[in-house]
C-alpha cells in the first residue's frame, strides 16, 4: 500500500506563506491547510478527512492490517473497518461498539450493505442519465417494465440488509448482549442505546462512502436515514437531489408507506414484513445451499456467499473491494499512477476500473419466469470464513491515540532487533558439542598436511635455485 508522506515528522510550517503582522510588529504563518477540510461530520461525529505524517506513521505500524493476513494482497472488508475506525473520534472507542462491530452478525449487516448500495447508486445513475435524455412526459411499455424489474432488484437487495437488520435490534445470537432490555430488571437503557445506534449509522455511513471511492456521500446519506429513521426523523433536510413520485416508487420499491409519525416504521422492517412467496428463499441465503430453478436467487447467492475480495473471480465490482493494495494509498484513495503503469485497458480489466461498472438492462419477462420457478428442499449449510479482531487488539483500539506510544524510529527498531535477536550459543556450549572438538582436530590436521607441503615447496624452490646459480 503506497504511503501518503514520504517523511516521517511533521513540519512545523508547510503549505503557506510568512506576513507581516503590524499589530504585533512581528511575522506570522499564514497556512493554506487550514481552509481545507479536516473532518467529514457524520451523523453529528467528526471523522478525520486526512492523515498527518505522524498519524499515517501510527496506522501503518500498529492498526493496519498485516502482510501476513488472509488475501494481504487486496483490499478486504476489514481493511476499511481498520481505516475507519482509526478516523473515528474518541468517543467511538468503546467497549461495547468495538465488539459490536467485530461480531458476525455486524459483518454480515455490513456485506449486505455494500451490495445494496453498490446497486442502488448504478440505478439512482440511471435515473439522473434518463432525465438528461427524456425528451418526452409519456413513457414506452418497455421503459416501464424495466424500472419495475431494477425496483424489484433493490427490494431483493433490501431483504438481505432487512434480515441482518432485524438480528440486531432484535438481540439475537451474538450480538444479544447488546439489546436495550436489561435481562434481569427487563428495563430499556434507552440513552446507551440511542448512543451505540447513532455511533454504528455513523460508522455504516463512512465504510459504504469509503468503499464506493468517496463518490455521491449525500446520496449515500440521504439513504442511510430514510432506511434506518424513514423520513420523519432523518437528520438531513435539504437534500441536494430530489426525486419525483415516478422516481421514488422505483427506488424505494412497492412496500414502502408513509404514515404518521406515531405508527411509522423503517423501509428495512416494512420489506421484511412483506415478503412475496418467490421472495422467499433470499431470507436463506448464505445460511442454506439454493436449490431451485431462479436464476435471479442463484446471482444472488453467488454475490452474497463469495467473499468481496474475489469479487472479480464472478465478474462482479463492488467498488474498491478486491482492487490490488498496491494501488491505493494509506486512506484508501486510488493512487492514479500506479494505475497508469498496470497497464489496464479495456481488453484487460478485471477489477472494472478503466471501464467503469454499469447497470445491466434486464429481461422483460424476469418477473413473469421468476413467480413459474420451483424450489427445492435444501440439505446443506454454508460457512463462511470472516476475519475478526482478537481481544488485544480490541483493548489496543480503546487505547487508541494518533500521535502517541506507537512510532519507532530507525535507530529504536534496530535496538529492539539487536536486543531480541540471540547471538548463538556460549564458547563453553561450543566447546562441549562433540561436532565442534571434531572439526577442531579436522582442521589441525589439514594446517599441519598445509604446512608439510609449504615446507616441500620451499626446499624444492632452494634447490632449483642452487642448481641454477
Amino acid at each position: 500500500m503506497i504511503r501518503l508522506h514520504r517523511e516521517d515528522v511533521v513540519p512545523r510550517y508547510v503549505n503557506g506563506r510568512w506576513v507581516w503582522n503590524e499589530e504585533n510588529e512581528t511575522f506570522k504563518f499564514n497556512s493554506r491547510n487550514e481552509a481545507k477540510k479536516e473532518f467529514v461530520v457524520t451523523g453529528g461525529y467528526k471523522f478525520l478527512a486526512s492523515l498527518n505524517q505522524l498519524e499515517e506513521l501510527v496506522f501503518r505500524q500498529d492498526y493496519q492490517r498485516s502482510a501476513k493476513s488472509f488475501d494481504a494482497d487486496v483490499v478486504t472488508t476489514r481493511d476499511v473497518v481498520n481505516l475507519v475506525t482509526f478516523l473515528a473520534p474518541d468517543e467511538m472507542m468503546n467497549k461495547n461498539f468495538l465488539q459490536l462491530i467485530n461480531s458476525f452478525t455486524v459483518r454480515l449487516f455490513l456485506k449486505a450493505l455494500i451490495l445494496y448500495f453498490n446497486y442502488f447508486l448504478k440505478v439512482v445513475e440511471f435515473i439522473l442519465i434518463r432525465r438528461d435524455e427524456k425528451t418526452s412526459s409519456l413513457s414506452s411499455n418497455e421503459s416501464a417494465q424495466i424500472q419495475l424489474i431494477l425496483s424489484s432488484h433493490l427490494t431483493q437487495y433490501r431483504l438481505l440488509v432487512a434480515r441482518a437488520y432485524s438480528v440486531i435490534i432484535m438481540g439475537e445470537r451474538d450480538v444479544k448482549k447488546f439489546h436495550h432490555i436489561q435481562p434481569f430488571t427487563k428495563i430499556s437503557m434507552t440513552r446507551k442505546d440511542r448512543t451505540l445506534h447513532e455511533q454504528f449509522l455513523a460508522f455504516c455511513t463512512q465504510f459504504i462512502w469509503i468503499i464506493m471511492h468517496r463518490r455521491a456521500y449525500d446520496i449515500i446519506d440521504m439513504e442511510m436515514n430514510r432506511l434506518f429513521r424513514s423520513e420523519h426523523f432523518k437528520l438531513t433536510r435539504n437534500e441536494q437531489i430530489r426525486f419525483t413520485g415516478t422516481e421514488a416508487r422505483m427506488l424505494y420499491g412497492k412496500n414502502y408507506r408513509r404514515r404518521d409519525y406515531r405508527n411509522q416504521s423503517s423501509p428495512l422492517i416494512q420489506e421484511i414484513s412483506n415478503v412475496e412467496k418467490h421472495n422467499l428463499p433470499i431470507l436463506w441465503l448464505g445460511k442454506r445451499k439454493y436449490r431451485g430453478t431462479d436464476l435471479r436467487i442463484k446471482v444472488l447467492e453467488l454475490e452474497f456467499v463469495v467473499n468481496t475480495a474475489h469479487s472479480s473471480l464472478i465478474s462482479a465490482s463492488h467498488g474498491i473491494l478486491g482492487h490490488p493494495r498496491h494501488l491505493y494509498n494509506t486512506l484508501l484513495e486510488p493512487d492514479w499512477e500506479a494505475i497508469r503503469f498496470s497497464n489496464f485497458s479495456k481488453n484487460y480489466d478485471p477489477y472494472y476500473i478503466v471501464t467503469q461498472p454499469s447497470l445491466k438492462i434486464p429481461d422483460l419477462n424476469e418477473e413473469e419466469i421468476r413467480k413459474l420457478s420451483k424450489t427445492y428442499d435444501s440439505y446443506y449449510t454454508l460457512a463462511t470464513y470472516t476475519e475478526f479482531w482478537s481481544d488485544e487488539e480490541i483493548n489496543k483500539w480503546m487505547r487508541r491515540s494518533r500521535t502517541e506510544g506507537a512510532v519507532i524510529d530507525i535507530w529504536t527498531k534496530c535496538r529492539i532487533d539487536i536486543a531480541e535477536k540471540s547471538l548463538g550459543s556460549s564458547v563453553t556450549e561450543m566447546m562441549q558439542s562433540k561436532n565442534i572438538l571434531h572439526l577442531t582436530s579436522t582442521l589441525r590436521q589439514f594446517k599441519r598436511f598445509v604446512h608439510a607441503m609449504l615446507y616441500d615447496d620451499i626446499v624444492t624452490i632452494v634447490n632449483i635455485r642452487t642448481l641454477k646459480s
